[in-house]
């Protein structure tokens, strides 16, 4: 089962999204958070594999609380989904500056926020269409990126792989649309991040952009 704490300081929120999570046969609710202080003290003592977590709380916001949760050595292992009607460029930067996993509106999909959770509890992160477009217009200037000719290393899958990346796919989305095992993405993944030198799929996603792939 897929422990999941929720955090949002709407408690009628909180309910919808206990009701959604809890009617899933491979998750559950396990405790409710309506504060940043309260989320991250709950994560310390639960140690819940998913956070689902608002930005927008009383005193310690979400960003904070999700800086303390991955600062903590007792409740790091506990993945942080951001999720909010919010996305903003500076918000989504910061949220995964901070260590955050994934990042979603409050108005998705119930069976997609159910598919993002199986996705961030298996260690894989994400990004929504909107979130991608805010790091890509926040992140385009930054010295670290890949430079677009760095993608000549990469095979004709594996450009494949990317530009689906871009646009916010999954691993598993990905996975359907190529007509190819979860693993075989993951592992076409691991290959792009060595080849390019980057650390994560936000740098996947601007160096998609900069080369013209989107």
């Amino acid at each position: 089962m897929i422990r999941v704490l929720l955090a949002d300081d709407q408690a009628l929120v909180r309910g919808a999204f206990a009701v959604l999570v809890n009617s899933a046969d491979d998750m559950e609710v396990v405790a409710e958070a309506g504060t940043g202080e309260e989320a991250v003290t709950l994560t310390t003592d639960l140690r819940p594999d998913v956070v689902l977590m608002d930005i927008r709380m009383p005193s310690t916001d979400g960003i904070e609380a999700t800086r303390q949760i991955v600062a903590d050595g007792a409740s790091s292992g506990s993945r942080v989904l951001i999720l909010t009607t919010f996305e903003a460029d500076t918000n989504v930067l910061r949220g995964l500056r901070a260590g955050a996993c994934g990042f979603l509106p409050k108005d998705t999909r119930p069976d997609v926020l159910l598919d993002a959770i199986r996705t961030v509890a298996a260690g894989e992160s994400l990004l929504s269409p909107g979130a991608t477009k805010a790091v890509i217009t926040r992140a385009l200037s930054r010295p670290d990126l890949p430079a677009p000719e760095r993608l000549a290393s990469l095979t004709a899958r594996e450009l494949e792989v990317l530009r689906l990346i871009a646009v916010g796919r999954s691993n598993q989305e990905i996975a359907d649309e190529l007509i190819v095992s979860p693993l075989t993405v993951k592992t076409h993944v691991a290959r792009i991040l060595a080849k390019l030198g980057v650390r994560d799929r936000v740098h996947l996603v601007i160096a998609a952009y900069e080369a013209g792939l989107t």
